[in-house]
């Protein structure tokens, strides 16, 4: 398995579609391990039930996904927005109905999964996509639906990947999910010995969660005197502004109507806010 470097092309730049179709023509995968994730293997083969919908977003070479397929599992989704990578993924399944391969936008998806596997996907992502993320996740898993996978449990000098710890972790999904594992991972790929944690994390159904972009907010002042004011809300259970001011989630018994965030955001002219669907 090769070592825990994942890229060599600069970090400055931009990190789309440009930028990962990049990395697999140069095959600069450093964070690929080259075969399943032990602990992510370990959890499929406790899997009874072949039949669920799964999801791999930024799948990679997805040995996941193909270990689902030797177990017998029948509806597999992988998706990545490198359109390289999925090319060469849809000549390598192009003879089973049984996993289906996606070119495009994680963030776009629409469709419903009771099972979510997450594996070096929320790494890649910036950290102030992490609201989103959670907001996405949420939207896209069944009434019982979970997340299973691996977070790193440490930073980095050079991103991506880009890290974390359990108490992050803790405070970004607790409103949205219940936690039912997570916690220091005892079987991670050599490379990764010592740095992953590895959870499970079950919708709650009865709680609503809402994708809002803001425009104008510039400080955390700014953040801490409206999370404030939208955790007054009847309702509201948390909000929670990304490090860039720019995305707001906020959790809920109840929808909340975007008028009333835009009337509570009113006593500073600058200010605006729209709902994401």
């Amino acid at each position: 398995m090769k070592d825990l470097n994942c890229c060599v092309t600069s970090c400055e730049k931009p990190l789309d579609e440009s930028y990962w179709n990049m990395q697999y023509q140069s095959q600069t995968t450093g964070w690929d391990l080259g075969a399943v994730s032990p602990p992510i293997k370990e959890y499929i083969d406790q899997l009874k039930d072949p039949s669920i919908s799964i999801l791999i977003p930024g799948c990679g070479n997805t040995y996941e996904a193909e270990y689902l397929l030797e177990k017998g599992f029948t509806n597999i989704t992988v998706i990545d927005i490198a359109p390289t990578l999925v090319e060469k993924l849809k000549r390598k399944f192009k003879n089973t109905t049984a996993i289906r391969v996606l070119l495009g936008d994680f963030f776009e998806l629409q469709d419903r999964y009771d099972l979510i596997l997450e594996q070096t996907f929320f790494c890649a992502l910036p950290p102030h996509m992490r609201q989103q993320y959670v907001w996405k996740m949420h939207q896209l898993l069944t009434e019982n639906g979970k997340i299973v996978g691996l977070f790193f449990n440490r930073d980095f000098e050079i991103s991506p990947p880009f890290g974390g710890n359990q108490k992050e972790y803790e405070k970004l999904f607790a409103p949205a999910f219940d936690l039912k594992t997570l916690s220091v991972c005892v079987n991670s790929a050599s490379p990764r010995a010592a740095t992953e944690l590895f959870f499970i994390f079950q919708k709650k159904a009865k709680v609503i969660v809402q994708y809002f972009t803001l425009q104008g907010v510039t400080c955390s002042n700014c953040t801490k005197t409206i999370l404030d004011k939208i955790h007054a809300i009847p309702g509201v259970i948390d909000a929670q502004i990304n490090a860039s001011f720019s995305d707001l989630i906020v959790t809920s018994t109840n929808e909340i109507a975007l008028k009333t965030l835009v009337d509570l955001l009113a006593y500073e002219p600058e200010y605006s806010i729209a709902l994401q669907l």
